[in-house]
C-alpha cells in the first residue's frame, strides 16, 4: 500500500498521505509537540489512541465531517479539502494561555469580572488562532476578515459551530466524569460546503477528571498539559519563549520514561471513560 500512497507533508503529529483515488490518509504517529516545539522522544500508544479518538467523534458529532474510514489501528482515510487558514478555539474555562492574554489586556471575557484560575466562564467563548506549524497566534474577527482569511459570514459560521460542537462534546465528557476545559477545531471547504476537518482527541482539549476539579488550582489532566506543567515547572516554557524572542528555535529536551508513560496512560484512561470502549 505504501507504494500507492503519495507523501504530502509531517506535522506535529500526522504524517499525511495522497491515496490514488484523491482522498487523504492521516497516519496518527506517537510524536507530540508542547508550545509549538515538536519532541523527539514518543509517547506510547498515542497514535493509536488518537487515531480511535478521531474515529469516535467524527461518528458521535452531528456535524458533516471529512471521515471515511478506519485504516489499521493508527490510520484514517478523509476526503481531501481545502482547509480554512484558522484553528476554531473554544475556552470554557480560565486557564492556560487564556490566563496571561487577560491579565495584559488583550482579550476580554464575557462579565468583565475578574475570574480565579480553572473557573468555569459565564458562557464559552470562541477565540481563534492562525494555523501554524510554528508558533500559533490569536486573531481577531476583524482581523481574519482584513487578512481574507475568512468572510465575515464565513467566520460567523465558524464561530457557532465551534461552540456548539464544544457544547456537545462538553456534555458527553460530562456524562463520563471529566470537565472538557476548552477544544481546538478544525474546517475546511468542499466546494461551497464547510465541514469538519483535522482530528478531534486529547491533543486537541483540556480534559479534567470531575473528582479532582478544584477552582483555583493546577488541574490534574488526561490530556498532553501534563507535558505542559512538567516544562513549566521546569523552566523549558520560559526557555521556549526567550529562544524565540531571540530569533533561535527552541530545542525539545529528552522526556523521561515515567512521563511519557504516564501521559500514555491518561491518553488510554481517557479514551476508555469516554467512549465505554476498551483499548
Amino acid at each position: 500500500m505504501t507504494a500507492c500512497l503519495k507523501f504530502l507533508r509531517s506535522g506535529k503529529v500526522k504524517d499525511i498521505y495522497e491515496l490514488p483515488d484523491g482522498n487523504i490518509l492521516f497516519h496518527f504517529s506517537d510524536r507530540v509537540s508542547a508550545f509549538d516545539v515538536k519532541f523527539p522522544t514518543p509517547i506510547p500508544k498515542k497514535g493509536e489512541v488518537l487515531c480511535r479518538f478521531a474515529e469516535f467523534w467524527f461518528k458521535k458529532l452531528p456535524i458533516k465531517n471529512h471521515y471515511i474510514r478506519t485504516e489499521g489501528k493508527d490510520k484514517i482515510v478523509v476526503k481531501k479539502m481545502q482547509m480554512i487558514p484558522i484553528e476554531c478555539v473554544v475556552r470554557g474555562y480560565f486557564y492556560g494561555s487564556l490566563v496571561q492574554r487577560w491579565k495584559d489586556g488583550q482579550v476580554k471575557l464575557p462579565d468583565d469580572s475578574t475570574p480565579q484560575l480553572a473557573e468555569k466562564l459565564p458562557t464559552p467563548i470562541f477565540d481563534p488562532t492562525t494555523k501554524s506549524e510554528t508558533h500559533d497566534i490569536p486573531i481577531s474577527k476583524q482581523d481574519a476578515i482584513d487578512k481574507n482569511l475568512v468572510t465575515k459570514a464565513e467566520y460567523e459560521w465558524l464561530e457557532n459551530a465551534s461552540l456548539e460542537v464544544y457544547l456537545q462534546m462538553f456534555k458527553a465528557a460530562d456524562v463520563a466524569g471529566f470537565v472538557l476545559a476548552d477544544l481546538k477545531l478544525e474546517f475546511g471547504k468542499i466546494g461551497s460546503d464547510i465541514i469538519l476537518g483535522d482530528s478531534i482527541g486529547p491533543d486537541e482539549y483540556r480534559l479534567w477528571p470531575k473528582t479532582s476539579y478544584q477552582i483555583g488550582k493546577i488541574q490534574e489532566s488526561f490530556d498532553k498539559q501534563l507535558l505542559r506543567d512538567w516544562l513549566s515547572a521546569n523552566g523549558y516554557q520560559k526557555k521556549f519563549e526567550d529562544d524565540r524572542n531571540a530569533g533561535k528555535e527552541p530545542v525539545a529536551p529528552q522526556l523521561s520514561d515515567q512521563l511519557c508513560n504516564e501521559l500514555s496512560s491518561r491518553y488510554i484512561i481517557a479514551y476508555e471513560k469516554i467512549t465505554g470502549i476498551k483499548f
